[in-house]
């Protein structure tokens, strides 16, 4: 016989996803993901809008002086497309991004078609910065990178609000020292 839940959830809330990909995914024994600024949503739909846009222009342009109005109707009708896809993509994306700091690692989840989880040891980090573009500068965010030793483990938190960034990169740049590995 099946027990149900006693605290049954509101029709307004969605249901949390279950499934061996949510555990898989999910943050470590005692940890939340801290999530990044939805900034980074827009910033991603600035950049994709600004690319539809150049695009669906200089394409339809294109189309007008070799073909007909009909194929640059079409490829504008595609740029649209392109801009909404991207659109809806860049707030699964943003919502995808997550960090936590554990004792002895950070891990780091992020991936819309692809689903990542990186742990890294603060032991092997070697360098840890902040940076930030004009367009990120603009929307007040900024992205913290870690380096290691390996010339795949290039790992970005994007989207941090700056002071939080900060406040990350000193946190990650300490724990590093008191971890170092004598490399």
């Amino acid at each position: 016989m099946e027990t149900s839940d006693p605290t049954p959830q509101s029709p307004s809330e969605p249901p949390e996803p279950s499934g061996p990909a949510v555990a898989a995914f999910a943050a470590p024994e005692g940890l939340t993901w801290n999530r990044v600024s939805s900034s980074l949503a827009w910033y991603h739909r600035l950049v994709a809008g600004a690319l539809c846009l150049a695009a669906g222009v200089a394409g339809a342009l294109l189309l007008l002086l070799w073909a007909d109005l009909a194929w640059a109707f079409a490829w504008v009708a595609l740029s649209l497309v392109c801009l909404v896809a991207s659109w809806f993509l860049a707030g699964l994306f943003r919502r995808s991004w997550g960090y936590a700091e554990g004792e002895e690692e950070l891990y780091l989840t992020y991936g819309v078609l692809v689903r990542q989880l990186v742990v890294i040891p603060y032991g092997r980090m070697q360098v840890v910065d902040t940076t930030a573009d004009l367009l990120e500068q603009a929307l007040g965010v900024s992205t913290v990178r870690v380096r290691t030793a390996a010339i795949t483990a290039d790992t970005r938190v994007v989207g941090l609000p700056l002071e939080e960034a900060v406040r990350l990169r000193d946190r990650l740049a300490e724990r590093s020292e008191t971890f170092s590995t004598g490399l």
